[in-house]
């Protein structure tokens, strides 16, 4: 068994700078640093996003209408129509929904999420 060692602890002292103390946290500079990139509107990635989404949207139309037999094709063409259309909608929706949030100003998105082309 080990023992307990009977150390005793004092408080550190404080610091002279305890004015940039604000609602009982500490002021830091370092976390107010806002580069311009936060700002900047990725124009082509919302323009791919936006593409890949209505392409996606056609493939998986087409690819439906082929399923069901309202349109000529083979069950095997709209199998892989299927399988474009969601690679196509999936990436597309994502990014433009992160366009749009951020757009709106919602809390949590910025155009600094999209990567720039």
């Amino acid at each position: 068994m080990s023992t307990r060692r009977n150390v005793r602890y004092s408080p550190l002292p404080a610091d002279e700078d305890d004015d940039y103390v604000n609602g009982g946290r500490r002021y830091d500079p370092r976390f107010d640093y806002s580069p311009k990139s936060f700002d900047k509107i990725p124009w082509k990635s919302i323009a791919l996003a936006v593409f890949l989404l209505c392409l996606g949207s056609l493939l998986l139309f087409l690819s439906f209408f082929i399923l069901t037999g309202h349109m000529g094709g083979e069950k095997s063409q709209g199998y892989g129509l299927l399988v474009l259309g969601i690679l196509t909608f999936l990436p597309g929706f994502y990014e433009t929904r992160i366009a749009y949030y951020a757009w709106r100003g919602a809390d949590g998105y910025r155009f600094a999420s999209i990567p720039d082309y």
